[in-house]
């Protein structure tokens, strides 16, 4: 065997995500081990959805559940299958009190009366593109509870300012499973080895470029793009900018994080506030945008500066690459 391939083999495997907590709990705005926990049953519930829809073909679980969420949308099987693995995990973790999910209309109270925590998560985002074999991904964001411990959960607990996050990230499910967070100390990101069942640091410290020259946007809609929209798009065709869209957002952001670029769903005659949730898509994604150096608008203000009024609020989103996201905003 050459020098070559002894030095490969012998290349160092990276922390795993259980160690990489214990060594960076200090750093945590809140250094307790229920959050590094919470964390942990985040991770434990991804790996499972993970298994499932690696092999969803096989186990007939693709297609329509045959029921509408609270959001009117068609259903998928693994909808389903990913909120109610989520669901159970953070239950029997025993770490939050209670969650608000994309499946669900009202706040569910996990029983659990002296946690500190609120889950709010989108727990399979994209999910209609599994039958055509897209990545797909998991969206979480991680609140302190502001009601007394031991009382019952309020509307206070979930209604929260994105500011207020202590944790968010997503787990994206693709060619490989990675789970990306941040507590407010920094973007690191990890990769699913399957082989070791572990979750390994692979992208540590994760900056977005400044500038990109990507945008993601369902052009489908451009008949009904405001002005200054339409003008920001035709400048990114000037500059010869790539138009990538694939219509899961936790792809076109991990994307667009790694290589830079922006992200865009505007409001529209048919969705005049936005399509996509304020609580638990944008906020989580916004959080992990900024902590990577970028930034996160609803097209006038600060995402994680909107005071959400309801569980399944909408907004308008940009998200990405900072200079891109202040250029297109700016009109």
């Amino acid at each position: 065997m050459g020098k070559a391939e002894k030095s490969r083999i012998a290349l160092p495997v990276g922390s795993n995500l259980d160690r990489f907590i214990m060594k960076n709990q200090e750093a945590f705005k809140y250094a307790t081990g229920e959050l590094s926990q919470l964390i942990r049953d985040l991770a434990y519930a991804g790996k499972v959805v993970n298994r499932e829809i690696n092999r969803a073909g096989l186990a007939d679980i693709t297609g329509a559940y045959g029921a509408e969420n609270v959001q009117g949308e068609d259903q998928q099987n693994l909808d389903v299958a990913a909120d109610i693995r989520f669901t159970r995990a953070l239950q029997k973790g025993g770490e939050v009190a209670a969650i608000v999910s994309e499946e669900n209309a009202d706040i569910i109270d996990l029983n659990n009366p002296r946690a500190k925590y609120i889950i709010a998560i989108d727990p399979l985002d994209g999910s209609s593109n599994i039958d055509v074999n897209v990545s797909v991904g998991t969206i979480f964001s991680i609140y302190r509870r502001v009601s007394p411990l031991g009382s019952p959960v309020q509307m206070e607990d979930v209604l929260q300012a994105g500011k207020e996050q202590i944790a968010a990230g997503y787990i994206l499910y693709g060619s490989s499973a990675m789970f990306v967070y941040t507590t407010g100390k920094g973007v690191n990101g990890f990769t699913y080895e399957p082989s070791l069942g572990e979750f390994i640091l692979s992208h540590q410290n994760m900056k977005i470029p400044k500038e990109g020259n990507i945008f993601s946007i369902n052009e489908g809609l451009s008949n009904h793009f405001d002005e200054p929209l339409e003008a920001y798009l035709n400048l990114c065709k000037d500059r010869s900018y790539s138009a990538r869209y694939i219509g899961s957002l936790v792809a076109d952001f991990h994307r667009n994080l790694l290589k830079g670029g922006i992200y865009i769903y505007p409001r529209t005659p048919k969705v005049p506030n936005g399509k996509l949730r304020l609580i638990y898509e944008c906020n989580a994604l916004a959080m992990v945008a900024e902590q990577a150096g970028g930034s996160a608008s609803d097209g006038k203000q600060r995402i994680l500066d909107i005071q959400p009024k309801s569980l399944h609020e909408r907004v308008p989103f940009y998200v990405g690459s900072k200079r891109m996201v202040e250029e297109a905003t700016m009109g």
